[in-house]
């Protein structure tokens, strides 16, 4: 039986590139996110073809920018289509260009699979994102609210997860796959998490009990670790440290938003229970 591998410090050395990084990123983000538009399909769609490059440079070591440009493409038609209204369309487009992307990698020597999984992996992701959003519209003029909500849940549980584990420590939560993440940094992930869901539900924009935003709290925080652990067995699976190298200090952007991309398919499902009258 092998052993499981040695837990890797926090460096520390390039903490101040780190927070560089994320004063940039997070202000443009929660800027596009609240004023919608066409700003956050392009904020979107920069995200999806970025993802996709990471998947291609991880999976598809024979053709990887091919790989890349069909799985970018397959998700793309799916958030334009979307972007358009036509929720049930995009998502039955997803299907589609899964099986389109696979044809493309098996003609360049690649693994169908891998490719088609790539679209399933990245498309419902984006797509929840142009509906929770669009929701604005369609729900009550929430919809920038929600995906503060979001925002506030998921990185109060990445925060909360990585200082109560720094300080705690304690017993591995999967060591096989994350030997970083400990149970205690876990539990201190979902209490951040739901403290951020209860304290969302204090304004008055929302439709929502304080029992309500709080388990909406504590099942995007839940999805955030899930999203984060899933991640971390597909490096894993494929041999790789990092997703890529593209935020400084961060490495890939699929290492930042691994648990956002679990956590707003969550949310999603959470915001049209809230429309259809949970929670109230």
């Amino acid at each position: 039986m092998t052993s499981s591998p040695p837990a890797k410090r926090f460096d520390w050395t390039n903490l101040g590139l780190r927070v560089a990084s994320a004063v940039v990123l997070v202000p443009a983000a929660l800027a596009a996110a609240w004023f919608g538009g066409w700003p956050y399909l392009v904020l979107i769609a920069i995200g999806v073809a970025l993802l996709a490059i990471e998947w291609g440079g991880m999976t598809a070591p024979v053709a990887p920018t091919r790989v890349a440009a069909a799985v970018a493409a397959a998700v793309l038609i799916a958030v334009f289509v979307g972007y358009r209204g036509d929720f049930i369309w995009a998502w039955g487009a997803i299907a589609l260009t899964a099986a389109g992307a696979a044809v493309v990698a098996r003609g360049v020597a690649e693994r169908p699979a891998d490719a088609a999984f790539g679209v399933l992996y990245i498309a419902p992701a984006a797509l929840c994102l142009v509906w929770l959003r669009d929701s604005d519209k369609l729900m009550s003029h929430q919809g920038h609210w929600w995906i503060m909500m979001l925002f506030a849940a998921t990185w109060a549980a990445d925060i909360g997860a990585f200082a109560v584990g720094s300080t705690l420590k304690g017993p591995k939560l999967w060591p096989r796959f994350s030997p970083n993440k400990t149970w205690s940094g876990f539990i201190g992930g979902l209490a951040a998490a739901t403290a951020a869901g209860s304290l969302m539900a204090g304004m008055s924009v929302f439709q929502l009990n304080v029992w309500a935003a709080a388990f909406i709290g504590l099942a995007v925080g839940l999805a955030t670790m899930a999203g984060d652990l899933w991640e971390s067995a597909i490096k894993r699976r494929f041999g790789v440290k990092d997703s890529g190298d593209l935020i400084p200090g961060h490495g890939g952007l699929l290492d930042r938003v691994d648990g956002l991309m679990f956590a707003v398919v969550v949310m999603a499902a959470l915001r049209l229970a809230n429309h259809l009258g949970w929670g109230h």
